[in-house]
């Protein structure tokens, strides 16, 4: 299958990101520093961008400047193997796994792992301004959102914004706890 990083795909993908991230043309050049007109050209393949604009986009759509060059996963086929997925350690004994492609610009699919008595961290934390909600597979959780704690056992959830101080920890000290993310749109 052949990559198409022609500047019309990588065009069409950071105008379907602005979108799910509803954001204005005038909204990403005020945050980019980069004029209207041009992004305007670049998103409709009339211009082609430097690195450097396509870095500052990048950060301000919240991508990585490779994920415009990424093959596109949903033409690679529907199914992904959780075999093929690769885990990121964080917090205190949790790991996450990404379940969505990276072309997926309007949903985002985390699994958790708890170890017992793991935690997304000591702190809370919060990332970007996207509806967030997580779902207990297995095990018990309490989440913090701001100043509230909910308790929460297998199949309850709680959904909350992103920009929300939140945290997540595995209660019983002994059991692990599995989780499941879901966050529209994708701030990681």
């Amino acid at each position: 299958m052949v990559n198409d990083t022609s500047p019309a795909a990588i065009g069409a993908r950071l105008r379907r990101r602005r979108r799910a991230l509803q954001l204005t043309l005038r909204d990403v050049a005020d945050r980019s520093g980069l004029t209207e007109g041009y992004l305007s050209q670049i998103e409709r393949d009339q211009a082609n961008a430097s690195v450097r604009a396509l870095q500052r986009l990048c950060a301000v759509l919240g991508l990585r400047v490779g994920d415009l060059f990424d093959q596109d996963t949903a033409s690679a086929g529907a199914v992904l193997r959780f075999r093929d997925t690769r885990g990121l350690s964080f917090g205190e004994d949790a790991t996450k796994v990404k379940l969505t492609p990276p072309a997926f610009d309007h949903l985002e699919v985390l699994l958790g792992h708890f170890a017992p008595g793991g935690s997304t961290g000591v702190e809370p934390y919060t990332h970007g301004d996207s509806e967030e909600l997580l779902l207990v597979l297995s095990g018990e959780v309490e989440v913090w959102v701001g100043e509230q704690r909910h308790r929460l056992g297998a199949l309850d959830s709680v959904h909350y914004r992103s920009s929300e101080p939140h945290r997540v920890t595995e209660t019983t000290g002994r059991d692990e706890a599995r989780v499941l993310w879901a966050i529209a749109p994708p701030t990681y």
